[in-house]
């Protein structure tokens, strides 16, 4: 994780200690969504509790809700590497089983912070459009590497069932794990993703 300035080493003309990095401004945004709601919460508060400007908001996110997803095109782009680094004779479904897991799978101290990410991206109504988005792209990188196995294109029925299959059972598990604080995420997963890998599945 990266490492924060102590915030009396900086200060902003008005007095106000400098945002040192994307995840202090995200940890101060999610502490106001917890005191106050999502939608109750503006850009305006996020800067103001941050100590930055709106414009240096928007030098670190888009949105409010492009900072719910953090850096997911750069998890994107690991993922999509992951799939690129599969030996070519390890079984495809297993390595989707394995690939989404391991996407899915934060050391100790990021845990919490990512279970209320996701509650939000699960929960918020107004953030459902732009998980539809989000989950397009992450079923893409699936389709895409079926498609490479199979000789075939990623539009076709196939990849785009398995994308669609490995999708539904990662939301299973985020559903069952948002409601029990006490389960573990990788082994929801790796139960939910036995669909891909059962007895009437053949890759």
């Amino acid at each position: 994780m990266a490492t924060h300035q102590d915030a009396s080493a900086a200060k902003s003309r008005s007095g106000r200690p400098q945002i040192t990095s994307r995840d202090h401004l995200e940890k101060v945004a999610f502490r106001l969504f917890a005191e106050s709601g999502f939608d109750a919460t503006t850009i305006d508060g996020i800067s103001d509790a941050a100590g930055i400007g709106r414009r240096t908001f928007f030098r670190y996110f888009a949105s409010k809700n492009d900072l719910v997803w953090g850096d997911f095109d750069g998890e994107l782009a690991v993922f999509r590497a992951w799939f690129a680094a599969v030996p070519a004779d390890r079984p495809m479904l297993d390595a989707i089983r394995h690939g989404v897991i391991a996407f899915n799978t934060y050391p100790a101290a990021q845990v919490a912070l990512h279970r209320e990410r996701m509650a939000l991206i699960l929960r918020v109504p107004s953030l459902r459009a732009d998980s539809t988005l989000r989950f397009v792209q992450w079923r893409q990188v699936i389709a895409d590497f079926v498609a490479a196995r199979r000789g075939g294109r990623p539009d076709e029925l196939y990849p785009v069932t398995i994308g669609h299959c490995a999708l539904g059972a990662a939301l299973a598990a985020y559903e069952v794990w948002l409601e029990d604080e006490t389960a573990d995420l990788p082994a929801l997963l790796a139960e939910s993703l036995r669909v891909l890998t059962g007895p009437h599945h053949h890759a």
